[in-house]
């Protein structure tokens, strides 16, 4: 029987353990994918702590991203599915679908072919970075050439779908992490400034890099006190997209500035996007075409094999890794 990773209890990443469950069918709007690799996300890290955005239905399964071969479909879906090579876009709950697992059920609104000339590893790690990227900056914030974008937090796999597409669109992205030790890797992947925030003035870097104007979009998941910096850092009528809690801290809003500078600070998922077929069509037709002539490459920090799932995932909590970590069947 195939195995699949679920959880009984909040926690850490111990809390994770492999199940055998029969081989799944697929129901109505439904395949089953045979999985090659499933990409790690943090989303999925405050999920088992019962830190996420909603609270996870016991015992539950895990997992946003799996890249694969559609092996069934349900009956009212599209037979030419079966064969192909697709990967799964995070468009549902956790506690209705779940990816990590050697065989999972998809719906297949869900779904979606990747080029072939990528990887099964690199196929599980497009879709959550780079629609959650291309929401916020080109969806909504419209970001066009010449733009100023700082992109907090910088070497996640969203920060660097976030690098690659402010290089796409001609703009000029400002890249932070907390200490210098990542600043070369993240110059080396695009990025036309880094500020290391614990080692550096950040608001003063960022007025330098803007010539004093400001960053008129910025796209954080971290949230917390450092929000207050951020709003220093914005131009007037920027925007300022709160996609993340990773700072675990309560976040002060400084209202004065917020007033008198017309900042608009918007809370944002990729949901707002892979949730609406009108809105998620144009998405993956960007990110594909880009995929596919080379413009971007989802980039792999480090790779594990399904056994050790729970070490991947202690991985993705140190915050040591550049790049997305994925899981490899054997």
């Amino acid at each position: 029987m195939p195995k699949v990773v679920r959880f009984r209890e909040v926690g850490g990443p111990e809390v994770l353990k492999f199940e055998d469950v029969p081989s799944p069918e697929p129901g109505k709007g439904e395949v089953r994918l045979k999985v090659d690799a499933i990409g790690l996300n943090r989303a999925e890290s405050m999920f088992y702590r019962g830190q996420y955005i909603y609270q996870p239905k016991l015992p539950a399964g895990l997992g946003y991203e799996a890249a694969g071969v559609v092996e069934a479909v349900g009956p009212d879906v599209d037979r030419s599915w079966i064969g192909k090579r697709a990967s799964t876009i995070p468009a549902f709950s956790l506690n209705e679908y779940s990816m990590a697992g050697e065989e999972v059920i998809a719906p297949v609104a869900a779904m979606a072919e990747y080029p072939a000339t990528l990887s099964a590893a690199e196929g599980a790690a497009i879709w959550m970075q780079y629609v959650t990227a291309y929401g916020a900056l080109i969806g909504i914030a419209g970001l066009t050439k010449g733009d100023f974008v700082v992109i907090p937090a910088a070497s996640s796999s969203v920060g660097i779908a976030a690098i690659e597409i402010a290089k796409a669109e001609g703009a000029v992205s400002i890249a932070t992490t907390r200490k210098s030790n990542k600043k070369a890797e993240l110059k080396t992947l695009g990025a036309d400034h880094v500020i290391a925030t614990e080692e550096e003035d950040f608001v003063a870097r960022v007025k330098e890099i803007t010539g004093g104007k400001g960053a008129r979009v910025i796209f954080d998941p971290v949230t917390g006190p450092f929000l207050e910096k951020l709003v220093e850092a914005a131009r007037p009528q920027g925007i300022i997209f709160q996609y993340g809690a990773l700072s675990g801290q309560a976040t002060p809003l400084p209202l004065l500035t917020v007033l008198t500078n017309g900042l608009t600070i918007r809370g944002y998922t990729l949901m707002e996007f892979t949730r609406i077929p009108e809105k998620l069509a144009p998405a993956k037709t960007y990110v594909y075409d880009r995929l596919k002539d080379g413009r971007f490459r989802p980039k792999i920090a480090k790779t594990f094999p399904f056994a050790q799932v729970v070490e991947a995932y202690r991985f993705l909590e140190s915050n040591a890794q550049v790049g997305k970590i994925v899981v490899t069947m054997p």
